[in-house]
């Protein structure tokens, strides 16, 4: 858990600093920009005025009026703007500083030369007075209007180290006002992660209580996110103690059951009755090993109805089964010649349940019918809906198996679904079969009726099992 908040906590403050540094090289360099093009564009307005002051006297060399230009900066020695006037020869060369300000003092702007359209700007940036870095604006004029005689550059020069200095300082409380923010930030991420992981340090306690068989379940009251979770957690537990509890009775159950065979079969051996031959003592062995393994099949089969039970996803067709029960059915009694009616639905509900478990609870309810049957056996599906608890809107599966045999009264129809109970002894069996159909379908949250076969006139069973969702 501790590794966990602080991998989030690590990535979460990584992706806060990798955007504060981004965040500080946009707007430090927006700024600086911003801040230039501002200073550029106050000297291009210098320059416009040093250009509309220039005149030509008759021998055309520049005169420039410096008393009519407004700054007076321009008159201040070195005070970061500056103004001159180089002539430019035909091969590109040019003489510096024929006219400058008087800002300049008794230097001039030694600028590399620069072939500009008439009328063009050029900006750059240059070192001027006293190495200053300096930003410049240079236009090319000429005297004569048709082009000809020699070209004139003006320049205007501004002082950078102001404007850089204010973009310094405002990179300078930026960063201090971005740290600030990432502090605050961290803290903020720091309180969410351990704000935000406690329910999962709450539910570590609960499992390690569960592990330690101090809780049966998770305890406590956890956020709307995480109760899905933990309802789903203690779900499985539940299930799963509830799987245990039948292990522990289907163990005892089998148990007590094989206790009876065995004691016979121990006393059969230790005081053999008088006179009794081996025949008479293998019939008895063998009488008890059957009625162990029935008890035995018996509880293997509940087992395995309890475990798979309830489980998502399973699927069964009932078609296919009831088809094969009846081919098998058809063969065992032969010589009966009993006439076996199957009435399928043209898209029958599926059963919400292992194969072997529909074979298991349909082969009883077929081999009981034709059993008791004199001539004719009718199996029946089709969809209902309802619930255990009579509740409606569950699809079910309803099997029912008719006979034209005597039928059972109302009054012993609950002893025939005992185990164990034999209600014509005439008839041969181990009367179990109803009594696993009733158990199978009872695991499966279904049930089995017996009633008065309407159309035969015989027994009906009837057999509700959970369907499976359609396809």
């Amino acid at each position: 858990m501790r590794s966990l908040r602080w991998r989030l906590l690590a990535l979460t403050l990584a992706g806060v600093a990798v955007s504060m540094v981004l965040a500080a090289v946009v707007l430090s360099g927006l700024f600086r920009e911003q801040v230039q093009q501002q200073f550029e564009a106050a000297l291009a307005q210098q320059l416009d005025q040093v250009t509309a002051r220039l005149d030509f006297d008759t021998q055309g060399q520049p005169q420039v009026a410096a008393q009519a230009l407004s700054d007076p900066r321009w008159l201040k020695p070195y005070s970061g703007l500056y103004w001159q006037v180089d002539q430019v020869g035909p091969d590109g060369g040019s003489r510096a500083g024929l006219l400058r300000s008087r800002s300049l003092w008794d230097t001039s702007l030694a600028l590399e030369a620069d072939r500009l359209a008439d009328g063009a700007v050029h900006v750059h940036e240059a070192p001027g007075p006293q190495g200053a870095p300096l930003l410049v604006l240079e236009r090319t004029v000429r005297a004569a209007a048709d082009g000809a005689g020699p070209s004139w550059r003006l320049i205007v020069a501004g002082d950078l180290r102001a404007t850089q200095a204010a973009a310094a300082r405002f990179t300078r409380v930026l960063v201090l006002s971005l740290a600030v923010l990432f502090v605050l930030l961290a803290t903020a991420a720091w309180a969410q992660v351990a704000v935000g992981l406690r329910p999962l340090a709450a539910l570590q306690r609960g499992l390690q209580a569960v592990r330690q068989a101090r809780a049966s379940q998770l305890e406590g009251t956890f956020p709307a996110e995480v109760q899905p979770l933990v309802d789903d957690f203690n779900a499985v537990l539940a299930r799963n103690a509830d799987v245990v509890e039948r292990a522990r009775t289907q163990a005892g159950n089998l148990a007590h059951a094989l206790k009876t065979p065995l004691t016979v079969l121990e006393q059969a051996v230790r005081a053999p009755a008088d006179g009794a031959s081996a025949a008479e003592l293998a019939a008895l062995v063998q009488e008890q090993v059957q009625v162990a393994r029935r008890h035995i099949d018996w509880h293997l089969a509940r087992a395995r109805v309890a475990a798979s039970a309830g489980l998502p996803g399973q699927r069964t067709e009932p078609g296919p089964v009831l088809q094969g029960l009846v081919r098998v059915m058809d063969k065992v009694y032969a010589e009966r010649h009993l006439a076996l009616l199957l009435d399928l639905p043209p898209v029958p509900p599926g059963f919400a349940g292992e194969v072997q478990d529909l074979q298991e609870m349909l082969g009883n309810l077929l081999d009981n019918a034709c059993k008791w049957a004199r001539s004719a056996v009718r199996v029946q599906v089709r969809e209902g809906w309802g619930g255990q608890d009579g509740a409606a809107g569950r699809p079910q599966l309803v099997v029912v198996v008719e006979d034209d045999g005597p039928g059972i009264d109302a009054a012993q129809r609950a002893q025939a679904l005992q185990r164990g109970v034999r209600l014509d002894e005439a008839v041969p069996g181990t009367g179990l079969g109803l009594a696993i159909v009733q158990e199978l379908a009872g695991l499966y949250g279904g049930r089995l009726e017996l009633a008065p076969a309407a159309g035969l006139g015989g027994l009906a069973a009837v057999l509700v099992l959970p369907a499976a969702p359609a396809h």
